[in-house]
């Protein structure tokens, strides 16, 4: 990020808020200014050190072990915070992100639990590979249990406001960096006791860059022009309000240029491909996965659904609606991994 670019939460720290990041980091040291601590770890679960030690850039095993969640520093950072204070915490996670692992949580998923969307084959090496993704989830859910613990402990969290979100779809072939709604369309789960009636559902639709001014404005602290988005703070205070008729996304780089631009609204979707010759190939670390083994099997052997086949198709459309998408969330609604 550039070191010119002011953030939500340099703004509420100069408003007096403490403010903590721990677990994974993408954002470059210029950003680390915005927070009074920070609690690096890199993709593979080491924690860079704080203070003179981190000086020096060298990484040390977290509290868990190498290649672990990435969350190990989440509770102890919330310990570690001054009660006198307002705060923030971003606590990011590695889970669940590739590569899974198995047996790493007590009770595994098995095949049998896995809900598969029409455009994955169903065979045995692909429900392995989904649950391992539920295993992931289930583990960054344990961590988020953790958190709600200690905020019971210190006595503040029916007025911490804690909002879980994910920055892309998982990480399987035609989910993350896609357009799709499987790749933006992400958690975005609020709890905040004394102001959200638990079970509330919100169905407008809101934005990523939403977030900054709906912090900055529960904080008390001026939105200013620098920020794009909108309070969705009228829709937690009531579920039926709407901030927004369309949502946009876009994808110009992940592992290789592809430009594309997407709107979405309650009820229509439209897709704009720039390089429609590009086969719509998935990331590096969803070509490593089980799945996309299995669909470049299948596809050989001639046995994958016109679906199924849509990360090898070329060209693609230049414009679209994928009516899969609709299709796939309306059948999956309950689904607990969406």
């Amino acid at each position: 990020m550039p070191a010119e670019q002011v953030t939500f939460a340099e703004r509420l720290k100069n408003a007096g808020y403490w403010t903590g990041a721990a677990g994974k980091w993408h954002l470059g040291d210029a950003a680390k200014i915005a927070f009074n601590e920070v609690r690096e770890v890199d993709t593979s679960g080491f924690q860079l050190p704080t203070g003179a030690a981190g000086a020096g850039g060298k990484f040390r095993e977290s509290l868990e072990g190498e290649a672990q969640s990435g969350c190990a520093d989440w509770v102890p950072l919330l310990k570690a915070r001054p009660r006198d204070r307002p705060f923030f915490l971003w606590l990011a996670a590695l889970d669940p992100h590739r590569d899974f692992r198995d047996e790493i949580i007590p009770s595994p998923h098995k095949s049998g639990d896995v809900r598969l969307p029409p455009y994955h084959p169903d065979t045995p090496r692909v429900r392995k590979d989904y649950a391992l993704y539920y295993d992931e989830i289930a583990r960054l859910d344990s961590y988020v249990g953790k958190v709600l613990v200690e905020l019971e402990a210190q006595g503040v969290a029916g007025n911490t406001l804690i909002l879980f979100i994910s920055d892309n779809g998982r990480a399987f072939p035609r989910d993350k960096t896609t357009v799709y709604d499987s790749g933006i369309k992400t958690p975005m789960i609020v709890r905040w006791p004394e102001h959200v009636k638990e079970g509330t559902i919100a169905k407008g639709v809101v934005s990523s860059i939403d977030l900054a001014p709906t912090f900055l404005e529960i904080g008390g602290v001026a939105i200013g022009p620098t920020f794009q988005g909108h309070s969705f703070l009228s829709v937690l205070n009531d579920a039926s309000h709407t901030i927004r008729e369309v949502a946009f996304a876009e994808k110009n780089w992940h592992d290789f240029e592809d430009h594309v631009r997407a709107l979405r609204t309650q009820r229509f979707k439209y897709i704009r491909n720039g390089y429609p010759e590009l086969a719509q190939t998935p990331p590096a670390d969803a070509v490593r996965s089980l799945t996309y083994q299995e669909m470049q099997r299948l596809r050989a052997e001639g046995k994958l659904t016109p679906t199924q086949s849509s990360c090898f198709r070329k060209p693609r459309p230049a414009g679209a609606t994928p009516a899969v998408d609709r299709d796939f969330f309306r059948l999956n609604r309950k689904c607990p991994h969406p």
